[in-house]
């Protein structure tokens, strides 16, 4: 059976900006749900400080968990070849950060959707600069995973390879055995497009996923679909919520990834209510799980 992560998707402020909580307090909200490990982020403040890298990694061990993934988001499509050196080179530090932690899979991303940027040449940049970036995660053992990403949160602009397309074509373009996909059914609605078709596209390169669900808040999907992704944040016609209960159908989304021979980590980035919204979606997708892959035991291939 895939294992089970979580992120802490409710406390990104508190433990990456104002530093009202500490990781070692996350770490024991997280212990205590059902799951078989915590989804890391390199910017919690306390990562800076190489000192703490094993400590939190002790700390979730104890609790019998372990750190199976990292989230960071290097931005590769810049022209400026000494502004991509320093996105490399921050990439080699999350790799490293990845193994100290114990570690599998450290997320990569294209970058940003530079106005001046056409696709060729965008696909062509980030695929160099993930190419570069793989022998070095190789020797570490680490898996890179590129995930189909809406924005992070500080952009100017949207992923470069939001659109499906674009994203396959990134992903065909990159053929090593430690780089595959992350999946987020979620993001691709905020691309305006069907995460069930990006799954069959991509399916036999998915070796993480990323667990979640959206709403429409006000307004239809054909609104969403006109909707510019200039501005900073995430679309407002979507938000967060509990699993099971938004836009994603996670009985063809599992048949799709069993089907494929899927056993690895399934990382639940929802929760942006509080820890009661958590364990309820913690329950449905450990449900789902185990509905899918019964009677299957042991570690996730690697």
């Amino acid at each position: 059976m895939p294992k089970l992560a979580v992120f802490p998707k409710a406390f990104m402020v508190a433990l990456c900006k104002d530093g009202s909580m500490r990781v070692s307090e996350w770490i024991e909200l997280a212990a205590k749900l059902d799951i078989d490990g915590l989804e890391w982020y390199a910017g919690f403040l306390e990562m800076k400080d190489e000192k703490n890298w094993p400590i939190f990694r002790r700390q979730v061990e104890d609790h019998g968990k372990t750190i199976p993934m990292m989230c960071c988001s290097p931005d590769f499509t810049n022209r400026d070849a000494a502004f991509r050196k320093n996105e490399i080179k921050k990439q080699k530090r999350w790799i490293d950060m990845t193994h100290a932690l114990g570690g599998s899979y450290c997320r990569v991303l294209s970058g940003q959707k530079r106005p001046e940027l056409s696709v060729d040449e965008g696909v062509q940049l980030a695929a160099d600069c993930i190419e570069e970036c793989l022998p070095y995660a190789q020797e570490r053992n680490i898996t890179l995973i590129i995930e189909n990403h809406y924005k992070d949160d500080f952009w100017e602009y949207p992923e470069f390879a939001q659109k499906m397309d674009i994203f396959c074509k990134l992903v065909d373009k990159i053929n090593h055995p430690f780089f595959g996909v992350n999946y987020d059914p979620s993001n691709t609605y905020l691309a305006g497009e069907d995460p069930i078709e990006l799954l069959r596209r991509v399916a036999h390169r998915v070796v993480t996923m990323h667990a979640s669900d959206r709403y429409l808040k006000e307004g239809t999907m054909e609104d969403l679909r006109r909707e510019e992704g200039g501005a900073q944040g995430y679309a407002k016609r979507l938000s967060h919520g509990e699993i099971g209960k938004g836009l994603n159908d996670y009985d063809a989304i599992f048949s799709i990834l069993k089907a494929q021979g899927f056993n690895s980590w399934i990382s639940i980035e929802d929760g942006v209510d509080g820890m009661d919204q958590l364990e309820r979606s913690v329950a449905f997708v450990r449900k789902k799980m185990q509905q899918y892959w019964p009677g299957e035991g042991g570690r996730p291939s690697l």
